[in-house]
């Protein structure tokens, strides 16, 4: 447990064990925002992450170096902030041997609960399809392959979209993308769709513990297009994609759906409802996690309690007491029972330096 006050740097431990898990963060839109704003010159690297996992397999060693490059810029020097790096190089090694981003992920799992989980349910169909990628990346190193491959289709079929808008391609050329798209975007609405079911299995009995049996949960895969139906729905928006310039067809358009006893969570869910719906989802990933890989994922619980009511409080803590292994921050050591803090390892943190309590 990393107890501290705020802004000491309790986030930021939790932030990298993430990245070790999922080569990404789950709160910068950028890799430079990992980066210290001070980058002293060109090449230096300015974040390293190293972890030793073990495994029910054996031991694995990760590392990660994220190495911030300057700009070129003549009067750089002579600017009174020191300039920020326009592009990050990532060196990843697994065992010592370098390896590309795909090899890192699903090394060691990883579920992440935060104060932000409301946005599961209330937020953008974006944050939703992030957390359906995530998840099944990290289990499942065909569907991250599959996904690598299907976004770089669509940016490459947006681009001829744009060119045969401006009359500089010709229509038949989006007929190789096409399958590209029907290939790998099939997969992954099928992967997607198993995925969900086995998630609405295991969260439905959760949430009822959870409202004390007062409400029943759904979750939903909401796919744009089923599968079988990309080829003629791909053929039948070819016009307005052209006139448009992007892809409007496949699994980059889905979105995932919750109802608790018939009504829409996403929409007309109170915010403690929504709150419940994404503790629910949470337990159900670890245990989905698990279930797939033999290994149970690090719980990583970043100031979260104080986000519940007592009840809940209590469920999740029993819920992590019988886990291998629960990172927790928390600013208030007040939110958890004697008997928790008795079996916990206490570290604080304090202006970025961690010690024993």
């Amino acid at each position: 447990m990393l107890h501290g006050d705020n802004a000491q740097g309790k986030t930021n431990l939790l932030e990298a064990m993430y990245v070790l898990a999922t080569a990404k963060s789950h709160r910068a839109t950028a890799e430079r925002e990992l980066l210290n704003w001070s980058v002293p010159r060109e090449g230096v690297e300015v974040t390293r992450l190293v972890a030793q996992v073990q495994r029910t397999s054996g031991p694995v060693q990760l590392e990660m170096a994220l190495m911030g490059v300057l700009p070129n810029n003549e009067n750089a020097a002579a600017a009174s902030e020191p300039p920020e790096p326009r592009l990050v190089q990532k060196r990843i090694k697994v065992n010592g041997v370098s390896r590309r981003a795909i090899d890192l992920i699903g090394q060691v799992n990883v579920v992440l609960f935060s104060s932000h989980d409301i946005d599961l349910i209330a937020g953008a169909p974006s944050v939703r399809r992030r957390y359906l990628d995530v998840t099944n990346s990290q289990v499942n190193s065909r569907y991250l392959r599959a996904l690598q491959q299907y976004n770089k289709v669509v940016t490459q079929r947006n681009h001829l979209l744009r060119l045969i808008g401006e009359r500089r391609a010709q229509a038949d050329q989006l007929d190789f993308w096409d399958r590209q798209l029907m290939e790998h975007g099939s997969f992954i609405i099928d992967a997607r769709q198993d995925m969900v079911a086995e998630l609405e299995e295991l969260a439905r009995p959760i949430h009822h513990q959870l409202t004390a049996g007062r409400e029943s949960l759904t979750v939903s895969y909401l796919p744009s297009v089923r599968a079988a139906e990309l080829p003629d729905r791909l053929q039948q928006a070819r016009p307005k994609e052209v006139a448009q310039g992007m892809s409007l067809i496949g699994p980059h358009r889905d979105n995932l759906g919750f109802l608790a006893n018939d009504v829409n969570m996403n929409t007309f869910g109170s915010r403690g409802q929504q709150r419940t719906v994404a503790l629910s989802l949470r337990l159900a990933e670890a245990r989905f996690m698990r279930s797939k890989t033999g290994d149970a994922p690090v719980l990583l619980l970043d100031d979260v309690l104080s986000e519940f009511d007592a009840t809940r409080r209590q469920h999740l803590l029993d819920f992590v007491a019988a886990h291998e292994q629960v990172v927790i921050t928390t600013t208030d050591l007040d939110c958890f029972t004697p008997a928790f803090l008795a079996e916990a390892s206490l570290l604080r943190v304090n202006q970025g330096t961690v010690t024993p309590a």
